[in-house]
C-alpha cells in the first residue's frame, strides 16, 4: 500500500514512524513532514490545508490510504472534498467529515452532543453579543475558578479559567469582541471540573470501535504545573487511577453513547476520536472532544501498539474494526518534550539541534523540526519529544532524562518533573 501522513508535528512522526514498519506498506509519503519523518518516508512541500494540491499528488503517486493527522484540515472539510472527487473517492481515508469533525470545531456543537446523549460533562451556557446579559447572570450563579471557551478553534490557546469574577466578564466581553479572532466570536461558559484529567483515545470505522491506552498529558509550561499552557510537555501512560473500574465507566457512559450519537446523526466517522476526560471523584465528565490523536499523546500511545498500525487501518476502511483484536505493549511509556527558550511565547527557530544519533533506549519523534542545508534545526516551540519504555514509570523517565540531555540545540528548554502527580 502507498500512505499519504498529513501533517508535520510529534504526532505525524509517531504515525509514520508506526505506519513504516508495516508489512503491507510499499511507499510513504508525509506532508509536509520534518526532519524526523524524513528518516522513515518521502516528504512532501504540501501544506495541510491546499486540498487541491494533496489531491493532485494522491493521484499522481497512485496513493491508497490518506492518515490525516492535524485537525485544521479536517474542520475545513478534507475528507468531504475527496469524498466529493470521482477520482479521489475510492482512497481509504482516516480522518471524519466536516460536520462530524464540528466535535472540536465548535465547543456549542460538541456541548449540544453531549447533552442530547447524556454523556457526563460540565453545565454550559453559550453566549454571543446577542445573549451577553444571559451568560452574565450564568456567571452570577457560578463559583471560583471560571470557565471561558472560544467556540471555534484558537490553536490551543482559547481556554481561560480565572479566579476573580468581574475579571471573568471582563475577559468575556473580550473574546466576544475577537480577542481570539473568529474562534471566540462565541463563548462557551462551564462549570470548572475539580479532579484529574486524562486522555482516552478511540478508534472508530463508524460503527466498531477500539480502546486504546489511556495517557495523561502534561500542559503548562512550568514545573509543578505552574505558568502558562503549552500543547503539552510531556505525557504518560498507563494512567494509575484509569483502573478496570474506571475505564468500564469510561466505556459504558462515554465511548458507546458517542459512537451511538455518530451513527444516529448518520455522521461518517472513520478515524480516531480523543476524549478529553475530568476523573471527579471516580466519575468520569467530557471536557472536550479531539477529532484526531493528541500530541505528545501519541508519542507514547502510539509505541505501546504492537498490531499492525496499517492492518488496522485497513480494518477501519473496510468497516471491519470487530474484526481486530488489539495488541497492547505492558510496559509503561513516557515521552519528556524539549522545547524552544521562550516557548510558549515568542521563541526563535533556526536553532542547530545535535546529538539525537547519541540517544540508546529511547525513540526520538521530531515535533518541530526541518531539514535545513543537511543540518536539522528547530522549527517550532516543541522540537523533539523522547519516549522510552519501562518496567516503571520511574525507571522509563529515568532514561528520557538521562537522553534528553545528550540532544542540544540553543535554549532548550523541558519539564523535569513529568509524572510528579502520579
Amino acid at each position: 500500500m502507498k500512505v499519504l501522513v498529513i501533517g508535520s508535528g510529534g504526532r505525524e512522526h509517531a504515525l509514520s514512524w508506526k505506519i513504516a514498519q508495516s508489512k503491507s506498506l510499499t511507499e510513504l509519503f508525509i506532508a509536509p513532514g520534518n526532519a524526523g519523518t524524513a528518516e522513515v518516508g518521502t516528504n512532501v512541500d504540501i501544506s495541510v490545508n491546499d486540498f487541491e494540491k494533496l489531491g493532485n499528488f494522491c493521484l499522481e503517486k497512485s496513493i491508497d490510504m490518506v492518515v490525516v493527522g492535524p485537525e485544521d484540515p479536517l474542520v475545513k472539510g478534507i475528507y468531504d472534498y475527496f469524498q466529493n472527487s470521482e477520482e479521489l473517492k475510492n482512497i481509504a481515508f482516516i480522518g471524519p467529515e466536516k460536520q462530524a469533525a464540528m466535535l472540536e470545531g465548535s465547543k456549542e456543537y460538541a456541548k449540544e452532543f453531549m447533552q442530547r446523549y447524556a454523556i457526563p460533562t460540565a453545565k454550559f451556557i453559550s453566549v454571543t453579543k446577542d445573549n451577553l446579559e444571559e451568560g452574565i447572570k450564568f456567571l452570577d450563579t457560578m463559583t471560583a475558578p471560571y470557565v471561558l471557551k472560544a467556540d471555534g478553534l484558537a490553536a490551543g490557546k482559547g481556554v481561560l479559567i480565572l479566579d476573580d469574577l468581574e475579571e471573568t466578564k471582563n475577559q468575556l466581553k473580550a473574546m466576544l469582541d475577537g480577542k481570539f479572532g473568529e474562534a471566540s466570536h462565541k463563548v462557551v461558559i462551564e462549570e470548572h471540573l475539580k479532579g484529574i484529567e486524562l486522555s482516552v483515545f478511540v478508534l472508530t470505522d463508524g460503527e466498531n470501535y477500539l480502546i486504546l491506552p489511556e495517557a495523561k498529558d502534561y500542559k503548562r509550561i512550568g514545573e509543578g504545573d505552574t505558568g502558562l499552557n503549552t500543547g503539552g510537555m510531556g505525557a504518560i501512560t498507563p494512567v494509575p487511577f484509569a483502573d478496570k473500574e474506571f475505564m468500564t465507566k469510561v466505556e459504558e457512559q462515554i465511548v458507546k453513547p458517542t459512537i451511538h450519537g455518530l451513527k444516529n446523526e448518520e455522521l461518517k466517522y472513520k478515524g480516531f476520536i480523543f476524549i478529553g476526560l475530568m476523573n471527579s471523584d471516580g466519575t468520569p465528565k467530557v471536557i472536550e472532544y479531539n477529532v484526531r490523536m493528541g500530541d505528545p499523546e501519541s508519542e507514547v500511545v502510539i509505541p505501546k501498539i504492537k498490531s499492525d498500525l496499517l492492518e488496522i487501518f485497513k480494518h477501519v476502511a473496510n468497516n471491519t474494526l470487530n474484526k481486530v483484536t488489539l495488541e497492547i505493549e505492558p510496559k509503561t511509556s513516557v515521552t519528556v518534550m524539549l522545547v524552544s527558550g521562550g516557548y510558549p511565547e515568542d521563541y526563535e527557530k533556526g536553532k542547530v539541534v545535535t546529538g539525537t544519533e547519541n540517544v540508546t533506549g529511547s525513540i526520538v519523534f521530531h515535533a518541530g523540526t526541518k531539514l535545513e542545508n543537511g543540518k536539522v534545526v528547530t522549527n517550532g516551540g516543541r522540537v523533539i519529544s523522547v519516549t522510552t519504555l519501562g518496567d516503571s514509570m520511574k525507571e522509563a523517565l529515568a532514561v528520557s532524562y538521562k537522553n534528553v540531555e545528550l540532544i542540544q540545540f540553543e535554549k532548550k528548554n523541558y519539564r523535569k518533573d513529568i509524572g510528579f502527580d502520579l
